[in-house]
């Protein structure tokens, strides 16, 4: 064992306060965090709603068993009915059905291009907090031009131009475009607590005992800077949906047999005073999707806060 080990084990027990009893539990800031969350009404509202938001994603059989696909013009504009609480579109399709089926692409979408933004937020954000110095001004510059593309008008452009000769669904083009585009600000989150991080008694110790950047980074420095990066990747989630939602709307996103909010919106719009409940209800299940998983990161980054206890 080194000086430094020594010296480090020897005063653990002043650090925490004193040596620990048989069977008693160190806190952490998880368990804080949980702690309050399990307190959080706000939290629990947001997980019930992000829970069966989910659940209908991944069985949407579960909750009506019609087909979204059926369509009859002879029910066009219909009430509800036992199989068609929400009655049923100019198209004569059940709007409760394809309601519950348009959970699946959306969330499918907001998913995929959340786990896109977060490699390259990820990436870019610990690399330039780390190394710092020309590797920070750098990327912090390419974060800055991304930021100044205007969101929208860059998504329609990408969006457009990969689904461009294509017969599929959209899915991949809506995907990526969102991925690509929507990274920025995990990645400044990212980047401002790699460099709160780098600066503990804990890095300079570990780097003193002959630790490389990639142990520094991978074992000692993300596991303490990622809290804030999921909160704001679970709040990017929330985002996303609505992205792909736009773009549907505007025509531009899913399209072919594709079924989602976003092309149910759209839709309905035109007829929207003959029979309102086609666009009400995909735009409420929207909304509340949307508003689920915001609230579910607030309430995340509140519990993980120590600044808000």
């Amino acid at each position: 064992m080194s000086d430094l080990e020594a010296v480090t084990t020897a005063e653990a027990p002043a650090v925490s306060g004193g040596p620990r009893h048989a069977g008693e539990r160190s806190r952490s800031l998880a368990s804080d965090a949980w702690d309050d969350l399990r307190r959080s009404k706000i939290f629990w509202v947001a997980a019930v709603l992000v829970t069966l938001v989910l659940i209908m994603a991944a069985f949407p059989s579960l909750f009506t068993s019609a087909d979204p696909q059926a369509c009859a013009l002879s029910k066009q504009y219909h009430g509800p009915d036992a199989s068609a609480p929400f009655g049923y579109d100019f198209q004569g399709c059940n709007v409760y059905a394809r309601t519950v089926y348009g959970a699946r692409t959306s969330i499918v979408v907001g998913v995929l291009a959340t786990l896109i933004a977060g490699v390259i937020a990820l990436t870019i954000g610990l690399t330039a907090g780390f190394f710092g110095r020309w590797v920070d001004a750098v990327l912090s510059r390419f974060i800055d031009i991304v930021l100044g593309v205007p969101f929208l008008l860059a998504a329609i452009v990408l969006a457009k131009r990969l689904s461009a000769g294509t017969h599929s669904t959209g899915v991949l083009a809506v995907t990526v475009t969102l991925g690509i585009l929507g990274w920025t600000t995990a990645a400044r989150i990212m980047r401002s607590a790699v460099i709160a991080a780098r600066n503990q008694d804990y890095v300079a110790a570990a780097r003193m005992l002959g630790a490389g950047p990639m142990r520094l980074m991978m074992r000692h420095i993300l596991p303490n800077s990622i809290a804030s990066f999921i909160v704001v990747l679970t709040i990017l989630l929330g985002v996303n949906i609505a992205g792909e939602a736009t773009l549907s709307y505007l025509g531009i996103g899913l399209k072919g047999d594709a079924i989602s909010w976003g092309i149910a919106i759209n839709e309905a719009s035109p007829n929207v005073r003959t029979a309102a409940g086609p666009l009400i209800w995909p735009s409420l299940f929207l909304a509340m999707t949307v508003l689920a998983f915001i609230m579910l990161g607030d309430a995340i980054r509140d519990a993980f806060d120590p600044k808000l206890r």
